[in-house]
């Protein structure tokens, strides 16, 4: 499928599945950073376009010297991901459907039935090690709040929206294929993850910098630096790869994040005086107000505008709101201590030395428009 240049056989072949990701093309730059493996990178598009905060010096070089190849994949499509996955050792699965449509059909196809064919793949071409990029939001029902959830937590008899109840579906599966034809798989549930190369700051700046306040404004949350994330994956697939690391992860759910819990609001703001809004204002709008407005957005479109193909609303839903005004923290201690995880890049790190840059990813708009957990 893809060459194996002379001088790198001894490296270890992995595939990422929608390696094209905001999350993935961190894991594809770490794994290739590594020297120890080769990647296969997979994705909907028909061929690689680099995006502005990539490093054409290193997924470039890859792609040209056959440390990385890239592969036209539909995880929905079991024939091309058996194909692609021939010969791979270890898959990191971290493919799914757009956030914002809150499609249940479409959500059930890709993450569902997608992961049950990763799964089969992996089956059918003897892979050894199976990564799931899963969802901290997986336990959260968007009615009570989370504060310091750990993996004890059950998943709620309701979900906010299809994204997370397929999810957690996707993630169910992850964790019964254990095992089977000696297959290793763990799940890991990223926080809210934020870092460089995402695209919603333009978003922002062009709100001038207003800071909003949804509800009362006390409300926690949990973020990741996407480097952590990359790590934890990372550190899942070494711990699987020895006996007793895979005896006593595998099959099992870790929450990752900076373990670093703070107001989600006072976040926000402080990643605006960064950029360099300074003592603006803030408008706190109270949930009273707000829910008659969603309740009437949510209605027009499942009712009347979905029927014409129109895009969904992205801030102003019942879901987004409950993201948005209610705790939602995490326990990492299973993961520190099972897989070795820690940050290795804390939120104070990222305020001095990334935060300054136009390339941050504000959490406001990562939890309003698109929750980021992958």
């Amino acid at each position: 499928m893809d060459p194996s240049p002379v001088g790198q056989e001894a490296r270890r072949l992995c595939a990422v599945t929608g390696g094209r990701g905001f999350m993935a093309r961190h894991l594809v730059a770490a794994l290739l950073s590594s020297e120890d493996w080769r990647v296969r990178i997979t994705d909907l598009a028909p061929n690689v376009t680099m995006e502005p905060d990539e490093d054409d010096a290193l997924l470039g070089a890859a792609l040209r010297d056959g440390r990385a190849a890239y592969i036209s994949v539909d995880v929905c499509q079991l024939a091309q991901l058996t194909q692609a996955l021939e010969g791979v050792d270890t898959v990191f699965h971290t493919a799914t459907a757009d956030q914002i449509k809150n499609n249940f059909q479409l959500h059930y196809k890709v993450n569902v039935e997608g992961t049950k064919n990763v799964i089969k793949a992996c089956n059918t071409c003897k892979v050894k090690t199976l990564i799931y990029t899963s969802s901290s939001a997986v336990v959260f029902d968007g009615v009570h709040g989370l504060f310091g959830a750990d993996e004890s937590t059950p998943y709620p008899d309701k979900f906010p929206d299809a994204y997370t109840q397929t999810k957690a579906e996707a993630e169910k599966l992850v964790m019964r294929a254990n095992g089977i034809d000696e297959l290793l798989t763990c799940c890991i549930r990223p926080g809210s993850i934020f870092g460089p190369g995402d695209t919603i700051v333009p978003t922002l700046v062009s709100y001038g910098g207003m800071m909003i306040i949804v509800g009362d404004g006390k409300n926690c949350d949990d973020f990741v630096y996407v480097e952590n994330v990359v790590h934890a994956h990372i550190c899942a697939e070494k711990t699987l790869s020895t006996k007793d690391g895979a005896k006593r992860s595998g099959g099992k759910t870790y929450f990752i994040t900076n373990m670093e819990p703070v107001n989600m609001w006072d976040f926000i703001y402080m990643v605006l005086e960064e950029l360099g809004y300074k003592s603006r204002f803030r408008l706190r709008i109270p949930l009273c107000l707000l829910e008659p407005i969603t309740f009437v957005v949510d209605w027009s479109y499942n009712n009347i505008f979905s029927h014409y193909g129109m895009r969904q609303p992205s801030m102003l839903t019942s879901t987004r709101i409950k993201y948005v005004t209610l705790n939602r923290t995490f326990k990492c201690n299973n993961a520190v201590e099972q897989l070795g995880y820690k940050a290795i890049v804390s939120l104070k790190v990222v305020t001095l030395n990334f935060l300054s840059s136009i390339s941050i990813l504000i959490i406001f708009l990562a939890n309003t428009f698109y929750d980021l957990r992958c």
